[in-house]
């Protein structure tokens, strides 16, 4: 990870969606550490992401996301930046950005394929379907046993890739999105967290964390603080 002798600086990708909110909770997790200091910056510029010792891809839509980065020329930067093995979390459509591989899709989507995952879109339906809940996180965040969980037209990991060829095998005949980038993620994955039902909505492989939820929308930090604790300033 980052030597602590440095200054830090997180980067909240800002093409599109929740990135003020994320930057606002960064802000206040990292003040809240009084380690040395942290800036906490908006990405939309290749040099602007080269500054970030780690980067959050915030919740909004996928495709829109998918599409200003390839259209701004920030694409291939930000799959080279995946690949460098610096921390990378994916909130949402951030997760679905991250992915490997994405299951109702949409034609010409780009996805950076820095987890070994199959992300469903939409997964729990429209809108409407949207839901608060209280989760126990307190398996990986100490004393965390009632975060509130805000999901919004959410995705979640619908398949483990690891040791896997790049080839779906999907038996929906939704779209599915295959990530071009040659990157090959070796750190395990570990499911940090399923629903009652099943459905696997945060996961960590090495450097890269992904959650089908939105933790930026509830006023409560701890989530946060621990992204910059276990992935930004772990040594």
């Amino acid at each position: 990870m980052i030597s602590r002798a440095n200054n830090i600086t997180i980067g909240v990708l800002a093409l599109q969606g929740a990135f003020a909110e994320h930057i606002d909770h960064l802000t206040t997790a990292a003040d809240s550490l009084q380690t040395q200091p942290i800036n906490v910056i908006p990405v939309r510029t290749p040099p602007e992401l080269d500054s970030c010792d780690a980067l959050v891809i915030p919740g909004g839509e996928s495709t829109a996301i998918s599409l200003i980065a390839e259209r701004t020329g920030l694409l291939a930067h930000l799959m080279d930046y995946v690949a460098s093995e610096k921390p990378v979390w994916g909130t949402c459509a951030g997760l679905i950005f991250l992915a490997k591989q994405v299951v109702n899709g949409k034609p010409n989507q780009q996805i950076l394929g820095g987890m070994d995952i199959q992300v469903h879109r939409n997964a729990f339906g429209r809108q409407l379907h949207s839901f608060e809940a209280p989760l126990d996180f307190s398996s990986f965040i100490k004393d965390v046993i009632d975060f509130p969980t805000v999901f919004i037209r959410a995705p979640v990991i619908s398949k483990i890739l690891e040791n896997a060829e790049s080839e779906s095998e999907s038996e929906s005949e939704l779209t599915t999105i295959i990530s071009n980038n040659t990157y090959k993620n070796k750190a395990p994955l570990q499911i940090l967290h399923q629903l009652e039902n099943g459905f696997i909505v945060a996961v960590k492989q090495g450097s890269k964390l992904g959650t089908s939820f939105h933790p930026e929308l509830v006023s409560d930090t701890r989530f946060h603080k621990w992204f910059i604790l276990e992935f930004v300033l772990r040594e």
